[in-house]
């Protein structure tokens, strides 16, 4: 097998099962803080510590990619790896909400497993496969996260809490394993820059391209996720109980994935021979009209055939994203310029369901699903306007790599 094809695999697995091992912990922290003697402001400390590993994750992913980029995204993605393993074993033993809140931020600011796998698939991967590459490597987080809940589910119905901490400590274990043994980083060009997250900005703000990638990444996120505290409380208004209502999110939630694992890897494909920037142009449009269209429905299984076909083309603009910061950077800066994505990923990630929220509290759900769909026409409409600088940047980098 060839080495790009056997790092893509062992990434995408490795990818998955740490995904996994997020997602499977994620839905049970309030009940975990109730289990360690919480009684009180279980909301609030449930939301500060699903908050706190964004903010701190996003604060310091780029000071990663500048080591990952001067040492090795290899080197980077074992650390994250055995960092992840240790959190999670030491969680699986914590007593108190404050324990559990040290822990979650030195998650967020020692992680970035995901990012250096995209980092090292998108860099050693051959330029006419890099689309296909990246969208296969997408279907592993909404893989991931399909899976997740249904594990951490099984094993604390079976066991408890503590013993889910601990099954995904020793997940994250198995997948840096996997990463030391069989993936091979090849085309690695050392930054010759010192590691500092200063310097990282500095030279990204100089790529107009990489800052439109960035702003498109946050607003595509922070647009998807103002959704997701408010999907439950939508599926009450249909007229099922909490309890079902809690379930049927479940289901709705992993119809966008499946759609994801079963389109995206065409998607991937199609951008290999038309571009990134078009199918990017496709996904947002998409997911515009495709939140738009989930406002009248007042049927659960119309509504779920709508997500359903939503994530079918959503499942497009985050390869797209990834495909779009190969195109426009260098090999030697490509792990930093996955670092700032994965800070405007989290920025997005933390801010949205906090607006979400908010909204819904003070307008409607609908008026939610109205904004979603308003932003991600907006975000199409600031893709399609920066073109121009795709063009300018592209024509930047093929002169640079002639004159070398």
């Amino acid at each position: 097998m060839e080495i790009w094809k056997k790092n893509l695999w062992v990434l995408w697995f490795g990818s998955i099962i740490v995904s996994s091992s997020f997602s499977m912990v994620i839905p049970f922290l309030p009940i975990f803080l109730i289990q360690i003697g919480m009684t009180e402001n279980v909301e609030m400390w449930s939301g500060i510590l699903f908050s706190s590993a964004f903010l701190a994750g996003a604060l310091s992913s780029p000071f990663w990619g500048s080591v990952g980029d001067k040492y090795g995204r290899k080197a980077m993605i074992v650390r994250a790896g055995f960092v992840l393993c240790v959190i999670y074993l030491l969680t699986s033993f914590v007593t108190s909400p404050v324990q559990l809140l040290i822990l979650r931020i030195l998650q967020g600011l020692l992680s970035g497993f995901i990012p250096g796998a995209i980092a090292i698939v998108g860099t050693n991967t051959p330029e006419h496969k890099v689309g296909y590459a990246l969208s296969t490597m997408s279907t592993a987080t909404a893989t991931g996260s399909i899976m997740g809940p249904l594990l951490g589910g099984v094993l604390a119905k079976l066991f408890d809490n503590r013993i889910a901490f601990a099954s995904a400590g020793v997940l994250c274990f198995l997948a840096t394993m996997l990463v030391i043994f069989y993936v091979k980083e090849e085309k690695f060009v050392p930054g010759k820059e010192r590691v500092s997250v200063f310097n990282t900005v500095k030279l990204a703000l100089h790529n107009k391209m990489l800052v439109v990638v960035l702003v498109l990444t946050m607003f595509t996120q922070f647009s998807v996720m103002t959704i997701e505290p408010v999907l439950p409380l939508y599926i009450v208004q249909f007229g099922h109980s909490a309890s079902n209502a809690s379930i049927l999110a479940g289901v709705i939630f992993s119809l966008v994935g499946i759609a994801s694992i079963i389109f995206a890897p065409r998607w991937g494909k199609l951008a290999d021979k038309i571009g990134f920037q078009k199918i990017l142009l496709i996904g947002l449009f998409a997911g515009g009209i495709g939140s738009l269209l989930q406002i009248p429905f007042d049927n659960i299984w119309a509504f779920s055939i709508v997500r359903f076909l939503y994530g079918c083309f959503f499942c497009a603009v985050f390869p797209a994203l990834n495909g779009l910061i190969v195109r426009v950077t260098s090999s030697d800066f490509r792990g930093r310029a996955f670092s700032l994505s994965q800070t405007s990923n989290q920025l997005g990630g933390m801010l949205g369901p906090l607006a979400g929220g908010a909204i819904s509290g003070v307008f409607s759900i609908h008026t939610v699903f109205l904004l979603t769909g308003i932003l991600l026409l907006l975000t199409m409409g600031l893709a399609f306007w920066s073109q121009r600088f795709s063009r300018q940047t592209e024509t930047q980098s093929s002169s640079t790599t002639l004159h070398h």
